[in-house]
């Protein structure tokens, strides 16, 4: 009895780590997302480029290039109301967050944060608008 107990309980144990990697995963990942989110709401430029990736910096150079790029073309995520993180996934080796966003407004956008993890943590290495019933586009 003993020697079937023990394989269903490192089974058990491995499972149930699996989980909680994950979460503490996307809770590093909703993190950086909402403090970049926070230095934007303060118009903190400087702060919220540091969340970037390298590539995204290499792309604006400058927090202030990057800083007029979300309050034009991402003024829901510049002056967010209410923030909803849903599903992480892992499409092809590149993580991406889903993340719903209620504007000043009242309108909701959904949007994917392509994340990359470096040494110094997450970062965000792109924002895509999408698409999808109920949001506005």
């Amino acid at each position: 009895m003993r020697a079937l107990l023990m394989p269903l309980l490192i089974c058990l144990t491995l499972i149930l780590a699996l989980p909680t990697g994950a979460r503490a995963q996307s809770a590093d990942i909703e993190a950086t997302i909402g403090a970049q989110l926070e230095a934007f709401k303060a118009d903190a430029f400087d702060e919220a480029f540091t969340f970037a990736s390298p590539t995204i910096k290499g792309l604006f150079r400058t927090p202030e290039i990057f800083g007029q790029m979300v309050r034009n073309g991402y003024p829901m995520v510049w002056r967010p109301g209410a923030v909803r993180y849903l599903d992480l996934r892992d499409e092809g080796g590149r993580l991406l967050q889903r993340v719903e966003i209620t504007d000043a407004r009242g309108a909701r956008h959904l949007l994917e944060y392509e994340m990359i993890e470096l040494e110094e943590g997450w970062k965000i290495n792109g924002v895509r608008l999408l698409k999808a019933e109920g949001f506005s586009a």
